[in-house]
């Protein structure tokens, strides 16, 4: 039976996998507490740079001794199969663990109910779905690779009060203000790779890196859209030459490991990706500047009112950064 210490404890192990976040490779940012039989925290993981070891190595490793009945509360459902790494669940079996606390199942079907299984099989006390939603969307990038192959794809737009994304075709335009900014680093820290156009890159010059003090390691995967050999890209990216298909290229992120994809321009790619029902998730920051009608349109002439008044997202928070609003939408549930 899930209680409210459960839901503390599951709340701290959510707040240590956001270390990894961005920073794991192909494997999920998970995170692992343990309490000892007396009550108290013993224990504390999450997924390592590179993906191993996992959250549970890291917290048994740090608990020591004091693991013989206590509770490992982890964000999702420790692993049953060999890979690089032994089985997670078969080391908190190993360590006297009497009492898993998961907040999601892993739905890699390499796991997907075999952890849980054989924890119960040891004679382990499972409990799961404890924050579950929470965790989830957490974990998001990770279920969609997992699931259709393809990264989530979160589309980030800074636009002016007339939504223009810049004062006029090849200019290069600061719009939204230094807080939103720090923001949208945080934002780059946090994902696995970050997508623009060519056009982009030869306007903007851009680094594409996390440039946030002492995050500058947390810099995501360039990707690179359209152009040819003669452009300057940043090294190291990866580049899709040409006319793209997106849900190719997608699907190539996917196989590279790619769980959670930060798209930040341009305006055509944003339409693409609209247009064909590639995007999950959308922030759009509105500065409270007007550039008028030589201004570049935010989506490329399709309006806002796709994002904001249409069926296809939903609003999950509105907020002030600074000087501008900052709309957070979640793509409603696909039925079909």
């Amino acid at each position: 039976m899930t209680t409210d210490t459960d839901k503390h404890w599951m709340e701290r192990a959510l707040r240590v996998a956001r270390r990894g976040a961005g920073n794991t490779a192909e494997n999920p940012a998970v995170g692992c507490v343990i309490v000892s039989k007396t009550k108290h925290l013993i224990g504390v993981g999450h997924t390592a740079n590179g993906g191993r070891p996992h959250a549970e190595t890291v917290a048994l490793k740090m608990a020591g001794e004091g693991t013989s009945g206590a509770t490992a509360y982890v964000t999702l459902e420790p692993c049953a199969h060999h890979g690089q790494t032994p089985p997670c669940a078969q080391g908190l079996i190993d360590a006297g663990i009497t009492r898993v606390v998961i907040a999601a199942n892993d739905p890699d079907p390499r796991v997907s109910g075999e952890g849980v299984e054989m924890l119960r099989n040891a004679g382990v006390e499972v409990e799961t779905g404890v924050l579950e939603a929470e965790a989830t969307y957490q974990l998001r990038g990770f279920f969609s690779r997992i699931t259709t192959g393809q990264p989530h794809v979160i589309l980030k737009l800074a636009v002016s009060s007339d939504g223009k994304i810049a004062a006029g075709p090849g200019q290069r335009t600061q719009i939204t203000g230094p807080q939103f900014k720090s923001r949208v680093h945080l934002l780059r820290a946090q994902a696995d790779a970050i997508m623009v156009g060519a056009e982009t890159v030869r306007v903007d010059k851009p680094s594409l890196t996390c440039r946030l003090p002492g995050m500058v390691d947390r810099s995501p995967v360039r990707v690179i859209v359209g152009g040819d050999d003669n452009l300057a890209i940043p090294k190291p990216a990866i580049h899709f030459k040409g006319l793209v298909n997106f849900q190719e290229s997608l699907q190539e992120l996917g196989k590279r490991g790619i769980n959670l994809l930060l798209v930040e321009g341009g305006a055509k790619i944003a339409r693409s990706l609209l247009e064909a029902d590639l995007v999950d998730e959308v922030i759009l920051a509105t500065a409270p500047v007007v550039i008028g009608e030589q201004g570049v349109d935010a989506l490329a002439g399709l309006p806002l009112a796709h994002i904001e008044a249409g069926e296809r997202f939903k609003l999950k928070s509105h907020e002030t950064v600074g000087q501008d609003v900052v709309k957070h939408y979640l793509r409603n549930k696909r039925t079909s």
